[in-house]
């Protein structure tokens, strides 16, 4: 079992900045697998950011340029930076984990992922 607690969200105007942290802890593991995921009301949850313990990265394209996911391993916390906020942000963001993910292009797959956090609500105001 792995517990995620996040923390960071908050109310921002287009064109701000936040960053999230995932303060996880539980089970060992030789390696581990972590993302960002987002669901705004009414919709499904994607896929925002995900990051392996090595240093494998891979982001949606929505948000290159603009978002960039870090894993400190010794801290135990993952981290999305978020700058340029737009309205179209404005969702529940949820840290997720998993021991492994099988193959690359499944890594923003909200299914692959066994852990959740509870989520933190980020709101972007034009």
């Amino acid at each position: 079992q792995v517990q995620l607690v996040e923390s960071g969200g908050g109310s921002v105007q287009s064109g701000g900045s936040l960053r999230l942290s995932c303060v996880y802890s539980g089970d060992r593991y030789s390696s581990i697998y972590m993302g960002w995921f987002r669901q705004a009301p009414g919709k499904e949850r994607e896929g925002v950011a995900a990051i392996e313990s090595g240093g494998d990265i891979t982001v949606a394209e929505y948000v290159k340029g603009r978002f960039t996911i870090s894993l400190d391993n010794a801290k135990k916390t993952l981290y999305l930076q978020m700058n340029n906020l737009k309205p179209e942000d404005t969702a529940m963001y949820y840290c997720a984990a998993d021991s492994h993910i099988e193959k690359w292009w499944l890594l923003l797959d909200p299914p692959e992922y066994n852990y959740w956090g509870q989520g933190t609500q980020v709101t972007v105001s034009s």
